[in-house]
């Protein structure tokens, strides 16, 4: 069984929260439930993607600053980001001055307005890659349906959306229930599922 730690309760959670004190509020009242929203789920890769090579505990203690100055991830503003937005970023000491990656993110604010145009919505889109079988919680970085959506991202023209950073993602959006086994936010969780109503992809006339 994956490794657990005592909350502040005394109830026991994922092993990871013993890694910083914040990490217990962000996995009882976020991590792991499903999301609906685009604007969520757009930020969530846009943060994951900043994370990369870094701490996730660096990029939650920024993620103010993030929204405050990515227009709170919409990502229809964010598209229309330019140059001059780019070197404004790379001035801001509140997020990770990494140029690559900030422009990765407008890049990928682009593609997700097609990915809109093209399914309905992200939450339409992202949600196909949910897990016909629902997994065991693992301990492993990826999965197949990370692979597969990362694969289907980088064709899109994505960028800074490897599998690991795909996984990440899947694990906090809900899209799998990988809270260990024993851990008090596992059934929580799995009711939220239950009750969850999936996004449906936009049917599309023949062409």
């Amino acid at each position: 069984m994956r490794e657990l730690v005592t909350g502040p309760d005394g109830q026991p959670r994922c092993g990871w929260c013993q890694a910083a004190p914040e990490f217990f509020d962000y996995h009882d009242n976020e991590w792991g439930y499903p999301v609906g929203d685009d604007q969520r789920l757009f930020e969530k890769l846009c943060l994951e993607s900043f994370q990369s090579g870094l701490s996730w505990r660096t990029i939650l203690a920024k993620r103010e600053n993030f929204r405050k100055a990515f227009s709170r991830f919409d990502f229809n503003l964010m598209a229309g980001f330019d140059e001059a937005d780019v070197e404004r970023l790379l001035q801001d000491t509140g997020i990770i001055r990494h140029r690559g990656k900030i422009e990765a993110v407008i890049n990928n604010a682009r593609r997700a307005q097609e990915l809109v145009a093209e399914t309905g919505s992200l939450a339409a889109y992202v949600w196909q890659f949910e897990p016909d079988t629902p997994p065991t919680p693992q301990t492993a970085s990826t999965s197949p349906e990370s692979v597969a959506m990362s694969k289907d991202l980088k064709k899109r023209g994505w960028k800074f959306v490897g599998p690991t950073t795909v996984f990440a993602f899947m694990q906090a959006m809900g899209l799998v229930n990988d809270h260990a086994t024993g851990c008090a936010m596992r059934e929580k969780a799995a009711q939220m599922r239950r009750s969850f109503i999936k996004p449906v992809r936009l049917q599309t006339e023949a062409r």
